[in-house]
């Protein structure tokens, strides 16, 4: 039995836009000359599909909602919602890992914001384990900015007491949030 840390992490097409969706292709359509095996070791059953994830480091999750498909039958369901921009680029990521190509990155969170939320969860982490807003400062911004100037008026007062509220608030929920692209309306 696999620890809680080894276990892979498995997302819903609803929570997660970047599932993508494959099936049997239409009869009508010629099968592929060569054909794409989904067969992999990260997966897991469910009522709806197969659920498995492509890339070394499992970037590329998938529902396989045909188990298994003719030989060269495979297809890919977009479904048309608010997520279509987000689904496409996922489906661009599986197909280059399909091909053995170099997978871009997934932009959904920016480098600034993946550089943000290690900050938040090094924040929530001393919090829970009942460090002080300066004690959390001076393991994120080092003793000596946190001791330069004088705490209660400090910006980085401040900003230690937003990374705690935001992660409390991804902690809460807002972790979902994290697996769609923000857009204009």
């Amino acid at each position: 039995m696999l620890s809680i840390l080894d276990q892979p992490v498995i997302w819903s097409p609803h929570a997660n836009p970047g599932t993508v969706l494959v099936g049997e292709a239409p009869a009508f359509q010629p099968p592929l000359p060569r054909p794409i095996a989904l067969d992999l070791p990260s997966q897991a059953e469910a009522e709806e599909g197969r659920y498995g994830a492509f890339g070394t480091d499992g970037s590329v999750p998938f529902l396989n909602m045909a188990g298994r498909t003719r030989a060269g039958s495979m297809a890919i369901l977009l479904p048309l919602d608010d997520d279509l921009l987000g689904r496409i680029e996922a489906i661009q990521r599986f197909w280059q890992t399909l091909k053995a190509r170099p997978v871009p990155r997934d932009t959904r969170m920016t480098p600034y914001q993946r550089q943000r939320f290690r900050l938040m969860m090094q924040a929530a982490d001393g919090r829970a384990a009942g460090a002080s807003y300066r004690e959390i400062g001076i393991a994120i911004y080092g003793e000596r900015r946190v001791l330069g100037e004088p705490w209660k008026t400090s910006p980085l007062r401040a900003s230690v007491i937003a990374l705690v509220r935001n992660a409390s608030a991804l902690i809460g929920g807002g972790y979902l949030g994290l697996l769609r692209h923000r857009r204009k309306p």
